[in-house]
């Protein structure tokens, strides 16, 4: 798997190319050190507009693995 579907503020944003675990072990680790990062993702179908986010604590998250294919 090497995209990973985010909702963010009610809305969906997806990231391609990254790993979900490191992905959850990254925003894991700026919480526990009480900081926020930004994330670039991608918003929108067919061509998405990039955008970035800001993780951190108190900032709700959900992190969806999206299979490389999809099942019949």
């Amino acid at each position: 798997m090497k995209r990973i579907g985010i909702i963010y503020a009610g809305r969906e944003f997806s990231i391609g190319e990254e790993d979900f675990e490191q992905m959850k072990a990254d925003i894991e680790e700026a919480n526990r050190n009480g900081r926020a990062v930004w994330v670039r993702v991608n918003h929108g179908e067919g061509r998405p507009q990039p955008a970035d986010i800001l993780v951190g604590p108190g900032i709700p998250i959900a992190l969806m693995p999206i299979p490389d294919e999809r099942p019949v």
